[in-house]
């Protein structure tokens, strides 16, 4: 009787688990070419670059979490990727664009940048995965996020590549939104998480028509396009403090209900 011989199989990581970070990869190296533009004077290009970074760390985490591909070694990967490409790129950009008109004041305040979208990262790192965080708040970020600060801080510029002139690129400008995109990232402001947001099924086909819709402005206005999403992001944080106190609101409310009440003591022992 033939005996089959077992044919051992190859050992090692599936490709699968390292799609995720081949793209955090290849955000980081479009934040360093962003740099590299920057450096050319080819600002359009570099806005363009950090804007590509944003959308590949906004595809790593999802495509990691359906293969199945989280990883230690990823999130830190990820980390560090985006604040080359959402901490230093910005604020290497905004000083040779504008800042460095203002001197020593105009290093100091991209510097503040950085920092700050440093300490959101480690911040949002040290928030991974809190078992007492109710089941609500992940439909929240705690303050901006830096892929959507580098968005913001970036306005200025793309202002100026829409309809130019003397204003957008003054440091004044910009110095105005270094400092409030700054604060919003460290902030406990609560703003609108789309991880957790579920389409219904009749609104599959209004939601392909919307993003139909983007991507045909996306081609013809671009910067007009962007412009628009980013002060209506800006205009959306109210509505994300009242929605997220009316949730935490009702959890306490349901929580107080719930709670055992104590028997009366008798007053007769």
């Amino acid at each position: 009787m033939a005996v089959r011989r077992r044919i051992p199989r190859l050992k090692g990581l599936s490709i699968n688990r390292l799609i995720p970070n081949i793209l955090t990869l290849l955000a980081l190296c479009c934040g360093l070419t962003a740099i590299r533009f920057g450096l050319q004077g080819r600002w359009e290009a570099g806005v363009t670059a950090i804007l590509l970074a944003g959308v590949l760390d906004g595809l790593d985490g999802r495509i990691a979490r359906l293969l199945r591909g989280t990883s230690k070694f990823g999130a830190e990967l990820d980390s560090l990727s985006d604040f080359v490409s959402f901490g230093v790129a910005p604020a290497v950009l905004l000083y040779l664009w504008s800042m460095q008109g203002a001197g020593s004041f105009g290093w100091a305040l991209v510097l503040l940048f950085s920092v700050c979208c440093a300490l959101r990262l480690a911040r949002f790192n040290t928030m991974l995965g809190q078992p007492d965080l109710p089941p609500w708040a992940y439909n929240f970020f705690t303050g901006v996020p830096t892929p959507a600060g580098a968005a913001l801080v970036m306005l200025p510029m793309m202002l100026f590549f829409e309809w130019g002139g003397g204003f957008f690129d003054r440091p004044v400008v910009v110095a105005v939104f270094l400092v409030l995109v700054s604060f919003l990232m460290v902030s406990r402001i609560p703003t609108f998480s789309l991880k957790g947001l579920r389409v219904p099924h009749h609104w599959v086909l209004p939601v392909l028509l919307v993003v139909g819709l983007l991507a045909a402005f996306l081609v013809t206005a671009g910067w007009v396009t962007l412009i628009f999403f980013g002060f209506l992001y800006i205009a959306s944080f109210p509505f994300s403090i009242r929605a997220y106190r009316q949730l935490e609101r009702t959890a306490h409310e349901i929580q107080t209900q719930e709670s055992p009440i104590d028997p009366p003591a008798n007053p007769g022992t």
